[in-house]
């Protein structure tokens, strides 16, 4: 079976489509990934043997400049206009969606030529590109059992997935706590400058500061950090990238961090509490925080919220509490089984 794999604009619509694409070709099928400028080497650095790449031109819509927003507009409108005429002649038996403005395009042209097509949501709360795509959409599959946002006159069937995630995750699945008192800060992007102020600060206000932190920032805030945790006799690892983030987590009794999807289903499938800080501005980012939450594997904190005071009370609580971060972490344990069902469900 021919199947055409479209990803989005980020690593988070990538990863998973080449994780389902992986599966596809080990189970005999033929696989095309559709992948726009922003995610080129991503997408030729991932992809499975055997899978064909094709270029599609696209762009985000959420530009504040309406000059920019026109021609994203444009750009989607021109690849869908040439997959429309692509498909005519090379027809895939399936399209797969995961998500973003650049997996419009071949939603739209699969749902001209009648292809079967399914779309994948990552976030707890629809994000606008799939939104704007369910209209031609057959399944939606998704990575949380919940998700808001969903038009209720949706003619899609609605399947629970999750998200598929790589394989040094699910081979940590379930791993105990280390019990040291290890606390993993997951910062390192423009929008975690908030754990880099919090977290130090909060630590220096604890009387028991026999925590050991891993800690990653942004590049320009190694030195400043490491040299705060030293002067204050603060036992940690400061770093600008993390090479082996499920080793990581792994090697964690407690994580701090923001909630994008796959960080939340990285957290479910290894199994480890966290506090999650959802960046203010982007309400995927709280539905899946606030997902993680519900199944008691820790804490969804507003930004105003998250301050040293409450961070440094909560802190002490959970390492002076060792079975309480045991229970936690049991509570945050969730089975993923994403590629294989996916895979089922693209291909009965």
């Amino acid at each position: 079976m021919k199947i055409w794999i479209a990803t989005g604009g980020t690593g988070g619509h990538v990863y998973p489509a080449l994780s389902v694409a992986d599966e596809l070709i080990a189970r005999g099928h033929s696989v095309i990934i559709s992948r726009d400028g922003r995610v080129r080497k991503m997408v030729a650095d991932g992809a499975p043997h055997g899978a064909k790449i094709a270029a599609v031109w696209a762009a985000g819509v959420g530009a504040k400049s309406k000059l920019n927003q026109i021609i994203a507009l444009f750009k989607i409108a021109v690849s869908a206009a040439w997959l429309t005429l692509r498909f005519a002649f090379t027809r895939p038996a399936r399209v797969v969606a995961f998500g973003g403005y650049a997996s419009v395009p071949a939603v739209f042209a699969a749902h001209l030529w009648h292809i079967p097509t399914f779309l994948h949501e990552q976030n707890a709360a629809i994000g606008r590109a799939n939104k704007f795509s369910l209209r031609w959409v057959k399944t939606l599959m998704t990575s949380f059992s919940s998700v808001s946002g969903i038009p209720q006159n949706a003619s899609a069937r609605v399947v629970y997935t999750g998200l598929p995630v790589r394989h040094e995750f699910l081979s940590a699945a379930g791993t105990p706590l280390p019990g040291a008192s290890k606390l993993l800060v997951t910062g390192g992007s423009l929008g975690a400058q908030i754990l880099d102020d919090v977290v130090p600060a909060a630590i220096l206000q604890m009387k028991n500061k026999k925590i050991f932190v891993t800690h990653q920032t942004r590049p320009e805030n190694v030195a400043r950090l490491q040299k705060l945790y030293a002067d204050n006799k603060i036992r940690a690892n400061v770093l600008s990238f993390i090479h082996d983030m499920a080793g990581a987590i792994v090697d964690a009794d407690l994580v701090i961090g923001r909630s994008g999807a796959s960080t939340v289903v990285e957290l479910e499938t290894i199994g480890r509490p966290a506090i999650l800080v959802p960046l203010n501005i982007n309400p995927d980012q709280a539905a899946n925080a606030n997902s993680f939450a519900r199944l008691g594997g820790g804490f969804a904190v507003p930004q105003e919220k998250f301050t040293p005071k409450w961070l440094a009370a909560t802190l002490t609580e959970l390492f002076d509490n060792p079975m309480r971060l045991e229970k936690m972490a049991k509570k945050s344990l969730v089975a993923n089984n994403a590629v294989q069902i996916i895979c089922d469900e693209i291909t009965k």
